[in-house]
């Protein structure tokens, strides 16, 4: 299977960690956090993953190199300007082209979480794309989506108001997508998933799947969430070990 990991953000609510590094680049518990995303990428049988940049992009490009110490082939696309989370798809159309199923991870996620049953919520629902969802304490800072008895989704919203949330279900970041998301990519200018593309598949009545999970999923992506993911690995939440620096 192949994989877009999101990476081109330039983490601002993280500066001054992210001044001279992309935000997957800040340490979490004494190692650059697209360690994690990686190590947990190669767990669900991902072998191949695209990686788009923009942010500083040379140190995370020296830092992961091929992918080859992770056990992945790792491809780059550097964005001169940011295209936004679905828009990084657009120069990588030819990477994914004949996937029946890849997955995206945003580079601020550290997880746990098992695919299995995604796989099996994507498959058995014939979807045409599929959303981990995790609960939030407090739903203003998040997407949150609205979905039926059967887990479909009916409904995204982008960091509601207090008075708009409808829902403690949030968008975790990690997508199972089928070939047609491809179809939704816009021709150009930014573009992102929760606020755009699944929206657009939505309202032409394609299959949005949402799978609640209860694993571990941490946006990092402010000071106070990334001291939560460093103390999830000190207390050896993760289930995975730490990669060495190459000789």
């Amino acid at each position: 299977m192949k994989a877009l990991l999101l990476a081109a953000g330039a983490g601002t609510r993280l500066r001054p960690l992210t001044a001279d590094r992309p935000k997957p680049m800040v340490e979490i518990a004494g190692e650059p956090a697209v360690a994690h995303s990686l190590r947990w990428l190669k767990l669900q049988s991902v072998r191949d993953v695209a990686i788009n940049l923009h942010h500083h992009p040379q140190v995370l490009r020296d830092y992961v190199g091929d992918g080859s110490r992770f056990g992945l082939r790792v491809t780059y696309s550097l964005e001169p300007e940011v295209l936004g989370t679905a828009g990084a798809l657009r120069p990588l159309r030819k990477f994914f082209r004949g996937e029946d199923v890849f997955l995206v991870l945003y580079g601020d996620v550290l997880t746990d979480l098992e695919l299995r049953t995604v796989w099996y919520s994507h498959a058995t629902t014939e979807a045409d794309a599929t959303v981990v969802v995790a609960r939030v304490e407090d739903p203003t800072r998040a997407g949150l989506v609205a979905f039926d008895r059967d887990q479909r989704i009916t409904r995204f919203v982008e960091k509601p108001a207090a008075h708009e949330v409808f829902s403690e279900w949030a968008n975790a970041g990690i997508y199972l997508c089928g070939s047609k998301v491809l179809r939704y990519v816009s021709p150009g200018g930014q573009q992102d998933f929760a606020r755009d593309l699944f929206p657009a598949m939505l309202a032409d009545g394609c299959r949005l799947q949402a799978s609640p999970t209860s694993a571990l999923v941490i946006d990092f992506g402010s000071p106070e969430r990334l001291e939560l993911a460093g103390a999830a690995v000190h207390r050896r939440a993760l289930r995975h070990g730490m990669v060495g620096e190459p000789c």
